[in-house]
C-alpha cells in the first residue's frame, strides 16, 4: 500500500497547534485518509476550492467540522499551507 506524503508550511503548523483539541484531532484524521488515499480522496472529505487554481481543501470529519486545511498537490507531496475557518456561504 503507498502511503502519500504531507508537509505542513510552518504557519499552517502554527494555526492547527492553536485548534481545540477535538477540532486538531479531526484535522489529524483527515490529514490521515489525505496520506492513505492521496488523489482518490474525494468529496465530502476533500474538494476543490472555488476560484483557485490546483488548491484543494480536506474536510475534517466530512465536512461537519468548522475548520478546514488547504492543500496542494507539489510533484509526489501535499503540501498544507493553512488551516483555518470554512467559508461561509454568501
Amino acid at each position: 500500500m503507498y502511503v502519500w506524503k504531507v508537509l505542513y508550511m510552518p504557519e499552517a503548523e502554527v494555526e492547527r497547534a492553536a485548534l481545540d483539541a477535538r477540532e486538531r484531532q479531526a484535522v489529524y484524521n483527515a490529514v490521515r485518509k489525505l496520506e492513505a488515499e492521496g488523489l482518490s480522496l474525494g468529496y465530502p472529505h476533500s474538494s476543490a476550492v472555488v476560484g483557485a487554481e490546483n488548491l484543494r481543501e480536506l474536510r475534517p470529519r466530512g465536512g461537519r467540522s468548522a475548520w478546514r486545511a488547504l492543500y496542494r498537490r507539489v510533484g509526489e507531496v501535499f503540501v498544507i499551507a493553512a488551516v483555518g475557518p470554512r467559508a461561509i456561504p454568501r
